[in-house]
This record gives C-alpha cells, sequence and structure tokens, in this order.
C-alpha cells in the first residue's frame, strides 16, 4: 500500500537586513559619484563664490562685535546653497532616473523594496552635502578667518531644519515630474528662483520689499537667516521655524499623494 504525502512548504520572504541596507547604500554611492558633475558642482560651485566674496569683500570687519562678515553673512549662504543645490537639483533627477528606468517597479517585487532606494540615496547625498559643507568651512577657516557659530548647537538643529524643508522640496519635484529632464528643469528653476530672493546673489535689502518678504519666507531665505541668527548669537526666528515646517509638511504631503514608483 502506497501512501501519498503531499506537503506544502510554505517560504516567508527575507527582509533585507543590516548587510542589504549598506550594499544598497554602497551602489547608491557609486551611482552618484559615477555623475561627476552632479558630485562637484554642489561642492565646487558654492566654495568658488565664496572665495569670491571673499576676495571682494572685508571679510574681517566685523558687523556685531566678534562676528566678521565671513560668518553673519558669507558662511550661511554657502551652507544653504550646499544642501539645496543637493536636495533640489540631484536628488529628484536621479529618482527620476530610477523610475524612467523601471528600476523602482523590478524593486517592487523582491525583498529590496523602493523605499530602501529612497532611504539609501537620502542617506548617500545628505552625506554628499556633509563633504560639501566641511569643504567649505574648511576654506573659509584656512583662508578667511572664520569663525564657529556662537550658537554651535542651535546652528546644528537649524542644518537639520533646513535639510529637511529642502529634501521635501527634492520630494515634491521627484513626484510631479514626468522625466529626469523635468526634474532637473524644475529643480533649476526651484533653486534659483528661492536664491535669488533668498540672498545668495547679494543682499536681500536691495530687493524691493516685496520680494525680499517672499524670499525670507521660502526655505531658502529662512535658512540663510536662521543660520545668520546661530552665528551672531540670536534665537531663530519663529518665521523661520514655521517656513521650514509648513514646506516640509507641504510638500511631504503632496509627495505622498503624487509620487509614483513607476
Amino acid at each position: 500500500m502506497n501512501t501519498r504525502l503531499d506537503t506544502a512548504t510554505t517560504i516567508q520572504p527575507k527582509r533585507p537586513g543590516i548587510s542589504s541596507w549598506v550594499k544598497m547604500m554602497r551602489a547608491e554611492t557609486k551611482m552618484i559619484t559615477r555623475d561627476i558633475t552632479g558630485s562637484l558642482l554642489p561642492i565646487a560651485l558654492p566654495v568658488l563664490l565664496m572665495a569670491m566674496q571673499g576676495l571682494s569683500l572685508d571679510t574681517g570687519q566685523e558687523l556685531v562685535p566678534g562676528v566678521k562678515v565671513i560668518d553673519a553673512i558669507v558662511m550661511p549662504v554657502t551652507i544653504t546653497m550646499v544642501i539645496s543645490m543637493i536636495a533640489i537639483m540631484n536628488f529628484p533627477t536621479l529618482l527620476a532616473t530610477y523610475r524612467k528606468s523601471r528600476m523602482l517597479r523590478r524593486l517592487a517585487v523582491t525583498p529590496a523594496s523602493p523605499v530602501m532606494v529612497l532611504v539609501s540615496q537620502v542617506v548617500v547625498s545628505f552625506a554628499q552635502a556633509l563633504i560639501g559643507i566641511g569643504v567649505a568651512i574648511g576654506v573659509a577657516v584656512a583662508f578667511f578667518d572664520a569663525s564657529a557659530p556662537q550658537n554651535g548647537i542651535l546652528a546644528v538643529l537649524t542644518f537639520l531644519a533646513i535639510s529637511a524643508s529642502m529634501y521635501s522640496v527634492g520630494m515634491f519635484i521627484a513626484a510631479v515630474a514626468p522625466s529626469p529632464n523635468s526634474a532637473m528643469a524644475m529643480g533649476l528653476v526651484a533653486f534659483f528662483g528661492m536664491a535669488a530672493v533668498g540672498g545668495m546673489f547679494g543682499s536681500t535689502q536691495n530687493l524691493p520689499e516685496l520680494l525680499a518678504d517672499i524670499g525670507s519666507w521660502l526655505p531658502f531665505g529662512a535658512g540663510v537667516e536662521a543660520l545668520q541668527s546661530t552665528w551672531i548669537g540670536e534665537s531663530v526666528g519663529w518665521q523661520n521655524w514655521v517656513s521650514f515646517g509648513a514646506t516640509a509638511a507641504i510638500c511631504g504631503t503632496v509627495s505622498a499623494v503624487f509620487f509614483r514608483w513607476e
């Protein structure tokens, strides 16, 4: 007598572990470093503009006791430029490229979900921003005698708030842009639009009052103002925090609604 036993084997998918996250971040690092222009421009351009301002302005002049022009004006603009260029221009363009190549769709049917790509891309690009800011600070200290913010902890918290708002703008662009080229175009317009009224090309006091007010509520201008406050030892204005929070909330919500993995 033959007895046939039907057995069913249930295979539980294995969730990605630490090693998988490390491999994903290594892959994202390779993708970013292969784009030489995209990797160097957000670092080189702010440092170049900072050097030009340092050579043309009297950076040793004190605006308030103990705080020089290089500290209160040039450094806040440079730091905001670096994180803005990476978060608004590079980040959404790469995500749009992944979507166009159907990479995110293919990952959706594997244990390595598209969310891993998103998180890894944020981590790697943020590390790129930190490198760029480190280079800028090193140049400023070595050649222009820059000083640290008077309130270092508040400066770090402010930088994190700026980063959150800028990356939310980048996610918004990635969500609504139909192609990598359109993502790059939208990022350029958003970056230079906010930077133009936020103090990148000169003091906002030289702008019409309406444009200066608009710029101070946008994340670039709010970031410059907030970092300036930390350098001169003042508290960050409530309107700056509102700008960061509102930008992150609005752009984050729109991104969650409209973002497509394929």
